[in-house]
């Protein structure tokens, strides 16, 4: 039996349509990947506060992906330190190493046992959380790291565009966005890798939050890396303090960041 997401598409001879009537029809499939992501939101909903147990002993989150998957868990996890000023909480792993974020990587994700070499190489321990990132759910790489991971006593989760995938199969918390046929037969970087990007964002957004590294609606822990950064910085110290921008400005460098500006008034 085909799987979802090797379904053949719903639009026939695509290559004969306009520009507009793709871009139409990608927008319309696109359409159909919140309703999804909703559908899926209790079993993001569990595997995050199962997570959320294990960061006051010091819990780690790893993502484990192939490909466009993995691609994904990586830029996700390589956005955290910047925007919430906080390193080593989240890491993601691809098949092939760094080299495959730019070229694919042949056969590097068909080896069950890669992704748990690796992640032993980082010192993994029951306090840690795996989250396998495949479309299909039957990538190796994923599956093989899934398994041992869980093996070993890991709190295990995924994200997965077939339902009752191996990989869901695998994993202590599965989740299965189930966004039907690719508009080109097969692309999972559309609507399944869409939906996996918008699932860890959530996932990650959600564990700052709760654990601290945002005050209000803001990113007060953010580096300040860039001058845009430095201006939004010393805006929401003007806006939380009622002050001139001029005396925020001279706080935020001062004290390196949002948050220690506002604690060093008590605020």
């Amino acid at each position: 039996m085909i799987s979802i997401t090797e379904s053949p598409s719903d639009f026939h001879h695509i290559d004969r349509m306009s520009v507009h009537e793709i871009l139409i029809g990608i927008n319309r499939e696109d359409a159909k990947i919140h309703a999804a992501i909703e559908k899926a939101v209790p079993q993001i909903e569990t595997l995050v506060d199962k997570i959320l147990e294990r960061t006051p002993s010091g819990g780690r989150v790893f993502y484990i992906g192939a490909g466009t998957s993995g691609r994904l868990g990586v830029l996700d996890a390589s956005e955290i330190p910047p925007t919430f000023g906080v390193s080593g909480i989240i890491t993601g792993l691809i098949a092939g190493g760094d080299r495959a974020l730019r070229n694919a990587a042949e056969g590097a994700e068909d080896n069950p046992d890669k992704a748990w070499e690796e992640l032993q190489a980082l010192s993994v321990n029951t306090r840690d959380t795996v989250i396998g990132i495949a479309a299909s759910g039957t990538t190796p790489y994923v599956v093989g790291g899934i398994r041992q991971a869980r093996e070993n006593g890991l709190l295990t989760g995924c994200i997965t565009c077939n339902p009752q995938s191996p990989l869901a199969q695998a994993a202590e918390y599965p989740i299965e966005a189930v966004v039907g046929p690719e508009f080109i037969t097969g692309s999972t970087r559309m609507k399944a890798g869409t939906a996996q990007k918008l699932i860890l964002n959530m996932i990650s957004t959600t564990l700052m939050i709760k654990m601290g590294r945002v005050k209000g609606n803001k990113m007060v822990n953010m580096q300040l890396t860039n001058n845009k950064l430095v201006e939004r910085g010393t805006r929401m110290i003007a806006e939380e303090l009622n002050i001139p921008k001029e005396e925020a400005n001279k706080l935020l460098l001062k004290y390196g960041s949002v948050k220690k500006a506002l604690d060093s008034v008590g605020k």
